[in-house]
């Protein structure tokens, strides 16, 4: 298909993938950078998500596990928002994973249809029939939408009336947490230690990227099971099948990317099986904020509060390691009370609501 489609004014046009920020060819990249990095400031009043184009630009590599095609919305020459659209490539999937964000400047112009309009052609001409998105939607006092699940809310916002009048539903809603690191952490030493005693039949295990061999076939395991273990309420997931390759190829784009990574794991102590696990994904400048990425206990073990264990000892760690990063920023589905309860008990304080919004097409 062509996807240089121009509308009354505004050009969205793929743009090239440079091998460093510094080629020639990476002008449209870095503008696409900054107006990304503009656009979350502008949405949660914060530079909690902001990234620089050197931390980026691992994750727009090609692999073999996604399709990914990148655009730039223009106006009037200027870069005004970004187009993206993932296309798992696991098995026969039929699942497209899209997103658009333009600037606050530009909207009610019809230049966010006229985006998901090529969003959808692009779903279509792979064949896939379930698009699914995700959008934080800011504090307001819009009427409330709620999910099937039942669990938390999304204001029936700009950004709400964008999904329903384009066919989507409201699936499922997560919770943006942020913790402050540069606060009082007796509480999550306190978790640790009471998580420790319940959990006395494991120890915890931590390691940076990249992963140690011996804990390279339990961390695959892993995270496997978070595509099939995690509440996704009727949001669709292909199942994904890891292995030492591909985690090595996730290490590289973290790594290549200045970043690096704790991981803080519960092995059993008998079997020596990996249980649980935490990441905390760490710029290297450390004055910025941490993400907490992937969390997850393994279904046969859970009740042992390894939960808190792991994350309670991935706080405390990256204190060490970081002193000086401001905070950590997370999210959570609603429904997964278990996880906001440690989440909460340790000190993480709600920041926004995401909705996950998912069309089935013919």
């Amino acid at each position: 298909m062509n996807t240089n489609t121009k509308t009354a004014g505004p050009t969205i046009r793929p743009y090239v993938i440079p091998t460093s920020v510094d080629a020639t060819d990476a002008g449209d990249f870095l503008a696409m950078v900054d107006v990304r990095n503009r656009i979350y400031r502008e949405i949660s009043g914060a530079d909690d998500e902001f990234m620089t184009a050197s931390e980026l630009l691992p994750n727009f590599w090609a692999d073999e596990y996604t399709k990914r095609h990148f655009l730039i919305v223009e106006l009037d020459g200027v870069v005004v928002g970004r187009v993206g659209v993932d296309l798992p490539l696991e098995g026969d999937s039929h699942v497209a994973f899209w997103s658009i964000e333009l600037i606050e400047d530009v909207w009610g112009q019809g230049i966010g249809t006229a985006a998901y309009d090529v969003v959808e052609q692009i779903a279509c001409d792979a064949g896939r029939t379930s698009l699914q998105s995700w959008a934080e939607h800011p504090a307001s006092d819009a009427p409330r939408l709620e999910p099937p699940t039942g669990f938390g809310y999304v204001p029936k916002d700009h950004i709400a009336r964008f999904y329903l009048r384009h066919g989507y539903s409201l699936e499922q809603v997560e919770r943006k947490s942020l913790f402050d690191l540069q606060g009082d952490l007796s509480a999550v030493d306190r978790i640790g230690r009471e998580a420790r005693v319940a959990a006395s039949a494991y120890e915890v295990v931590q390691w940076m990227l990249p992963t140690p061999a011996e804990f390279v076939a339990g961390y695959c395991l892993m995270k496997e099971r978070m595509v099939t273990d995690a509440p996704s309420a009727d949001m669709e997931f292909d199942e994904e099948s890891w292995d030492e390759a591909r985690l090595r190829k996730m290490e590289s784009r973290i790594l290549d990317g200045e970043r690096t990574q704790l991981v803080t794991a519960a092995r059993h102590r008998v079997t020596g099986e990996l249980c649980a696990f935490n990441e905390l994904n760490i710029p290297l400048d450390h004055t910025l904020t941490t993400h907490q990425n992937d969390t997850l206990v393994l279904s046969d073990h859970r009740g042992h509060r390894l939960g808190a264990l792991v994350k309670s000892a991935g706080i405390l760690r990256l204190r060490e390691i970081a002193p000086d990063s401001p905070r950590i920023i997370t999210w959570n589905a609603e429904e997964n009370r278990p996880m906001l309860s440690i989440n909460e008990e340790l000190g993480f304080y709600p920041a926004a609501h995401i909705g996950a919004w998912k069309k089935v097409v013919a």
